[in-house]
């Protein structure tokens, strides 16, 4: 089960940073509640990112 729940989160997570979300993933009895935590935090992680590139840009550096 716990192999299952990762796939899940990983599977969520690749998810929510491409900006996208799998219904089927999501409802799964077993580990839909791990997909869909891991979509928020891909979510999370690439509006970091994409919050940090601009303010990079907004001051001028170019990493």
């Amino acid at each position: 089960m716990m192999e299952e729940a990762f796939v899940a989160y990983t599977a969520g997570h690749a998810d929510g940073s491409a900006g996208r979300r799998d219904a089927q993933l999501a409802e799964d009895p077993e580990t839909g509640s791990d997909y869909r935590i891991g979509v928020v935090d891909g979510s999370v992680a690439a509006f970091q990112a994409e919050l940090i590139a601009e303010v990079r840009r907004l001051l001028g550096e170019s990493r």
